[in-house]
This record gives structure tokens, C-alpha cells and sequence, in this order.
């Protein structure tokens, strides 16, 4: 027969201290979804609306990453408490079948009514819940004892924990950022502009010189030995208002001219003199650089247009101040911009693509998922396939997608077209090594 005693006033004070603290496991639990789910920008519009605890609630978003553990760590307190209290209190009055009462009692009870449905009512009502319980958790938050103990603890989870730890806190990613962005355009709250503006600010703290320059095959340049006037032709026929000087090469940029330099010279009737005395000093950046600080230092010494540099000090291509503003707003076109569409859809449903398109840039316009890897292009990837400088027409295959030479300009590959591997058939059984070998990445 189970040993049982009385339920004594000291079993009832704890049983009361139990349902207090219950309560506060309730409230701390709310408190927690709505708090996370609160971002800065709607706590601010709060306070301009002069909402009730609106103040409160903007102190604790400001430092949520400090906030939070602190806010978990209550949490837990009240809960595992509370749970304790049950189960003593059980088994001196049931016994050892105490022990089953009080899990119940936990399972039920405190999992439902002190964690799962105040965190349903927050998620349904986070501007009101957040609202409510700002004043009361930027109290508990501040509470001295509570704040020492959380950053003690937090200091042995991070001799615990490799990398990061808890030392930064919460942080959101890009790919939850671009989640939300792309929510926010289905759901109207945005508008679609705004979201691909998003993505591409986003990206573009990504994106580094050498994947928006002008290749240095593509370089429009003038010799240091250049008349003026000649140098003014070669920059009008162009339609560029600023022209790279070179010395003895290409890699060796010894200056940069504008037009309306030469303009102004030659109307002097200095048409004759040699460009190198109207040229202006270069700016040179590492091809590895990333556009932002790109574009600061652009900023800076007040230049549109900047020299990339490879690793080995040689000339790798050149920036302007057009090509970075244009990976955050798209393409900029003048009336000098001619040029054949980047991107032409086939009837057969193939894409033509230039050769010179990045793969980011592609697989975002065409779904495709073409792969990365040491080259920055469609053509890179097609030389990467094949291994040799293509014919016209000649073919490689990766991941089902067929990329063919569709044009190719000595051994630039200008044009490629991109479509569905045709699937595989006994005419593969005749081809040849180097078909083969096209396939594989």
C-alpha cells in the first residue's frame, strides 16, 4: 500500500507559489513572441502613433539581442520552479505515484496554458501583446540580480559553444531578409520595384569589381603618343567621355582623359598636342574589391571612372560610376546604348544569351541554376565545359541545360544559347572523347 500524508498548509503556500509562478511563465512566454516578432520600424511608428507602452516597448526592441536572454532565462526560471514545487508537493501527498500526477500535471497544464496558448495569443495579437507587456518585462529586463546571472551564463555557453556562441546575439541572414522581402511583395505590403531594389542592395554588398567591369578586351583606350585630336575621335566614335591612356600597353594606364578637356583644347586649336598633357591622374582598384567601397572611394576623390587591376599588377578591366549605380537599379541606357539585348527567348524556347553575362545575373533572370565556380560568365562557363577555344555551333551539356557557341569572336565567345539537354539516346554511344568531356563539370 502507497505511504500517503495529509495536505498540509505548507503543501498549499507551495502549491500557491506554484500557480504564481505558472502565471508568470504565461506572461514571459508571451512576452517572448511578441518581442521577437516586433521589428524596430513597427515599434518607432508606435511611438509616433503615441500608443500606451509604446516607449517601453521601443527600449526593449532597441537591444533585443541583450533583452531577449534575459527574458528566456526568466522564463525557464518560473517554469522548472514551478514543475519542482508540483512534484514535491505530489509525492509527499500521493507518494511515488506522485511523480506520474505531477508529469501530467506539467504536460497539461503548464506546456498548454503556460506556453502554448499565451504564444498563440501573441502571434495573433503581437502589436497588442507587445503593447501590454512592455512596461512590466522593461522592469524585470532591468532587475539587476536577473541581468548578472544571464551574462554569467552566457559567458559559459560560449566556452562552451564553437564559432559565435551567444557574444553577438540573435541576427537575422540574407536569405531571411530576402524571405521577407519576397513574403512582404506576395502579400502587397511592398511593392514588387521595392523588392527587387531589396535584393539588389543586398547583393550588391556581395559584388566585387571584377564582376561588373568592362573587360579589358572591351576597353576603349588611346596611346600615351596620341595626338589630341586623334584621341578626341577615337573617345567621340565611342561615345565615351572619358578615355584610359596607356604607355607601354595595355597594363600600363598612365592616366585618364575627358572628353571635355579635349574639347576645350582643341577649340584653343591645340589639336596637334600630345593627350598625355590633358590627361588626369588614374584611380586603380584590386579586381577582388567590393563595389561599395568601390564606389566610396569613387565618391571620394569625385572620379566616374576607375582602372581594376589582377593580382599580378596588370590591367584587368575598368569600372565607371554608371556600372555600380547599375547593379542597384538595373540597367542605365543612353542614347549611345545600341547594343543587342543581353537576353533574346527562341521560338524553340532555347535563350540566347551574351556571352559576357554574369551567372548570377543569368540563372536570376532565367531560373536556371547553372553553376559557380572559378569563372564569372556564360562564356567562362562554356570554355570551363569544354576545355579548348570553341567553333561556332559547338555544344556542351551540364545539369541538363545544352550551352552552344552561338557566336564566337575570334576567341571570345560572344553568344551562347541556353537550353534543355536533349535527352540521352544511342547516338551517345558514337560520341566522341571530347563530347564526352563537355558534359562533366
Amino acid at each position: 500500500m502507497l505511504a500517503t500524508s495529509s495536505f498540509s498548509s505548507v503543501d498549499a503556500g507551495l502549491l500557491a507559489g506554484a500557480v504564481v509562478l505558472i502565471l508568470l511563465s504565461a506572461v514571459f512566454a508571451l512576452s517572448e513572441t511578441a518581442i521577437t516578432r516586433t521589428t524596430k520600424v513597427k515599434a518607432i511608428s508606435m511611438v509616433e502613433e503615441g500608443r500606451r507602452g509604446s516607449h517601453s516597448l521601443m527600449r526593449l526592441v532597441e537591444h533585443a539581442e541583450r533583452n531577449i536572454p534575459v527574458i528566456l532565462f526568466a522564463l525557464q526560471i518560473c517554469t522548472l520552479v514551478a514543475a519542482t514545487i508540483v512534484g514535491v508537493v505530489a509525492n509527499e501527498v500521493v507518494g511515488p505515484l506522485g511523480v506520474v500526477v505531477a508529469t501530467a500535471f506539467e504536460i497539461v497544464v503548464i506546456f498548454v496554458f503556460a506556453e502554448l496558448a499565451p504564444k498563440i495569443w501573441a502571434v495573433q495579437h503581437t502589436d497588442r501583446a507587445a503593447l501590454l507587456v512592455a512596461p512590466f518585462l522593461l522592469a524585470v529586463v532591468q532587475f539587476p540580480p536577473l541581468r548578472w546571472a544571464t551574462q554569467a551564463l552566457i559567458w559559459v555557453a560560449n566556452l562552451v559553444l564553437p564559432g559565435k556562441g551567444l557574444k553577438e546575439g540573435p541576427y537575422v541572414t540574407e536569405e531571411e531578409l530576402l524571405a521577407m522581402a519576397d513574403t512582404a511583395a506576395d502579400e502587397a505590403v511592398i511593392e514588387r520595384e521595392e523588392r527587387k531594389l531589396i535584393h539588389s542592395i543586398i547583393d550588391f554588398g556581395d559584388t566585387v569589381a571584377r564582376e561588373v567591369m568592362v573587360p579589358r578586351p572591351d576597353m576603349v583606350t588611346v596611346s600615351a603618343g596620341a595626338t589630341l585630336g586623334a584621341a578626341a575621335d577615337i573617345a567621340s566614335a565611342a561615345g565615351f567621355s572619358r578615355v584610359p591612356v596607356y604607355g607601354n600597353g595595355i597594363d600600363d594606364i598612365v592616366g585618364v582623359v575627358y572628353v571635355k578637356d579635349m574639347m576645350r583644347a582643341e577649340r584653343e586649336g591645340r589639336a596637334q598636342e600630345p593627350v598625355t598633357g590633358f590627361m588626369r591622374q588614374a584611380q586603380f582598384v584590386p579586381e577582388s574589391k567590393r563595389i561599395a567601397e568601390v564606389m566610396r572611394e569613387m565618391q571620394a576623390g569625385k572620379q566616374h571612372l576607375a582602372i581594376v587591376i589582377d593580382e599580378y599588377g596588370g590591367t584587368a578591366g575598368l569600372i565607371t560610376l554608371e556600372d555600380v549605380l547599375e547593379e542597384l537599379v538595373g540597367e542605365i541606357s543612353d542614347e549611345y546604348d545600341v547594343e543587342r539585348p543581353r537576353v533574346e527567348p527562341r521560338e524553340d524556347g532555347q535563350l540566347e544569351v551574351d556571352g559576357g553575362m554574369s551567372i548570377d545575373e543569368v540563372n536570376e533572370l532565367t531560373g536556371y541554376d547553372l553553376p559557380q565556380g572559378d569563372w564569372d560568365t556564360v562564356g567562362g562557363l562554356l570554355y570551363h565545359l569544354l576545355g579548348h577555344v570553341p567553333d561556332e555551333g559547338e555544344v556542351a551539356n551540364y545539369d541538363g541545360h545544352r550551352l552552344v557557341a552561338e557566336k564566337v569572336n575570334g576567341r571570345r565567345i560572344t553568344r551562347v544559347l541556353i537550353g534543355a539537354s536533349a535527352p540521352p539516346g544511342p547516338a551517345e554511344a558514337g560520341s566522341t572523347p571530347g563530347d564526352r568531356a563537355a558534359q562533366e563539370p
